[in-house]
């Protein structure tokens, strides 16, 4: 898959599916007893990858947030539910939604809110599991995730930009 991805990508953007591959690889043992990542899992690597694939960043967004929504979905109708998609769900959403605003969002106050939303809880996380020797699960709020209130304001607004003017 990693492969596909790299050819669609371009030469410009191949660093980008070369680390999430070896990022996916180094993870596997977290697919428990499965032998393939499955659908779900497949769906958020691809997630993930969008930013190297290109295309209209009006509707980049609008594919991130159905692909979000249908991993999770899919997951639990299939009882295919993994460590590895759980950590690579989080992880597509931050690799995709911060690449995104920094790139594409005019807003300064929504990219420090996008960042804030994504980039600080993986780096809080990663500090403290850094210092207790062992991984710390998120926290999850059970009513409002920032996240994925953050994911559909910046949809909303890619999607209502008008396009550049060619003059």
């Amino acid at each position: 898959m990693h492969a596909v991805l790299a050819l669609v990508a371009g030469r410009r953007r191949r660093r980008w599916t070369l680390v999430s591959w070896l990022l996916a690889a180094s993870h596997l043992g977290m697919l428990e007893n499965r032998q393939s990542l499955g659908l779900p899992n497949a769906v958020t690597l691809l997630r993930a990858n969008l930013a190297a694939t290109g295309g209209p960043a009006r509707w980049l967004p609008v594919a991130a947030l159905a692909s979000d929504l249908l991993d999770g979905r899919l997951a639990r109708r299939m009882g295919s539910e993994t460590a590895f998609g759980a950590q690579a769900d989080s992880l597509a959403d931050v690799a995709f939604w911060t690449w995104f605003v920094l790139r594409h969002e005019p807003s300064r106050s929504v990219r420090i809110g996008a960042l804030a939303a994504w980039a600080a809880p993986v780096a809080v996380v990663t500090i403290a599991s850094i210092g207790r020797g062992q991984m710390v699960d998120a926290p999850r709020p059970a009513v409002l995730r920032p996240a994925a209130a953050m994911q559909v304001v910046v949809a909303t607004r890619a999607v209502l930009r008008r396009a550049p003017q060619n003059r």
